[in-house]
């Protein structure tokens, strides 16, 4: 959730925020609204309570029929205190739900606009020219890394196995990023890819996205993560951290499930957009005023990964209308595709400031020892769509894929060849 002191002290700071993202602004005056009623509810119940309270002392020292008469009167009183507490609850409940219907407030800068209003801030290496280039499914198939059928036969589309060295390119890539993490900082995790509704509706991926998202529901009523970011930012709900040494960084090593809903007939082909995946992902931790430079270095370590695996990428600034609820700005780098002859996401990096810990309740003390609200950020360290740049930007004409130096380390063999 966003701060309600901002809400009310510059609302039309949140209207514009909602028309950058395409959002209705009219949401920050229903917000205004059910605050109002439910901060006068509060004084009507308080005052109720307050007087219940006076009365039930004049019973205590009155006798006879006047002290009768103030039982009465008691008894009237009481049901009024009960009812003011239900209408209490009421815009209590309101006042929340129009809270959380208010995305997270774009960053000063970030582009305005759609999918397609990004801006581009940079270019990294140059496409090579490849003659007749193979997609990676083709040289996947042939090098027998992948197979796509059977994964289809055994769990239906968009399901794959990664076979012989492509699980073995898999590991050392995920390999690689959990030691350039630990080696940065990071505490590596293996977190639980099941969470709880209230986790995944805290960080904001029940929102407008909610079809992405598998949920166990009957007896279980559990949600399937599509990124480790949504257990890490659960692991310290309900707590006050101990920032004072400076920002908490985790990297989540997990298989990740994405319904796709909305994508049909797109990126069938491959493993470009699947159901399942395995992610590193970069979470971290810190005080407000520390987010904007947690960013940028989010952004330079997902730039060093791609730098390892040696693939032409530019890094855009995604506009407020393609930004998640959570998300005040963010950052993708996407690498170059030769079949398709244009750039795909790998990696992405948004800050979202406290709107996350606001809602799981997640706290640190500042210098005064005051309790204050933590923001958290979140950016793709590798993930199993990498194999896909990897393998097409390496390919060979004999038909093999040569692996740049630091990846091939971790894989134990610099190409890869049919066997």
């Amino acid at each position: 959730m966003i701060d309600l002191k901002i809400v009310r002290d510059n609302p039309d700071l949140v209207r514009a925020s909602q028309r950058a993202r395409g959002e209705d602004p009219a949401l920050v005056d229903t917000l205004l609204d059910a605050d109002a009623a439910r901060r006068a509810a509060i004084v009507d119940a308080d005052a109720l309570r307050s007087e219940q309270k006076a009365l039930g002392k004049q019973v205590g020292k009155a006798q006879g029929d006047e002290k009768q008469a103030l039982l009465a009167k008691g008894k009237e009183l009481a049901e009024q205190v009960k009812a003011a507490v239900a209408r209490q609850s009421e815009a209590d409940e309101a006042a929340s739900k129009a809270h959380r219907a208010i995305s997270n407030i774009v960053a000063d800068g970030a582009p305005a606009g759609g999918e397609d209003d990004y801006v581009v801030l940079e270019h990294v290496g140059e496409p090579r020219e490849i003659e007749n280039p193979r997609d990676h499914l083709e040289i996947g198939e042939a090098l027998g890394l992948l197979d796509m059928e059977r994964g289809a036969k055994v769990s239906g589309s968009r399901f794959y196995f990664l076979t012989g060295l492509g699980a073995q390119l898999q590991l050392a890539l995920l390999n690689m990023a959990a030691a350039k993490a630990t080696a940065n900082g990071f505490t590596l995790m293996i977190p639980p890819v099941l969470v709880r509704p209230e986790v995944m509706e805290g960080t904001g991926f029940l929102g407008a996205h909610a079809d992405e998202v598998y949920h166990l529901d009957k007896d279980d009523d559990l949600y399937l993560v599509g990124t480790s970011e949504v257990p890490l930012a659960g692991y310290h709900m309900d707590e006050i951290l101990d920032l004072s040494d400076g920002p908490k960084r985790y990297a989540g090593w997990s298989t990740c499930f994405r319904r796709e809903a909305g994508s049909y007939g797109k990126d069938t082909r491959g493993i470009i957009r699947v159901h399942q995946f395995d992610k590193i992902e970069g979470f971290i931790y810190c005080r407000p005023e520390d987010a904007e430079a947690e960013h940028q270095r989010l952004l330079g370590w997902e730039k060093d990964m791609l730098a390892a695996i040696d693939v032409p990428y530019r890094v855009i600034d995604v506009a407020g209308g393609d930004l998640g609820s959570s998300a005040s700005r963010k950052y993708d780098c996407e690498a170059w595709v030769p079949t398709q002859g244009t750039y795909r996401e790998l990696t992405s990096t948004s800050n979202c400031t406290t709107f996350q810990a606001r809602r799981l309740s997640i706290r640190y003390r500042d210098e005064n020892g005051k309790p204050q609200t933590a923001a958290t950020l979140n950016g793709t360290l590798a993930t199993t769509r990498w194999l896909v740049a990897i393998l097409e930007n390496h390919q060979q004409p004999d038909g093999s894929v040569r692996l740049p130096d630091e990846l091939a380390r971790f894989v134990g063999t610099d190409v890869l060849t049919s066997r």
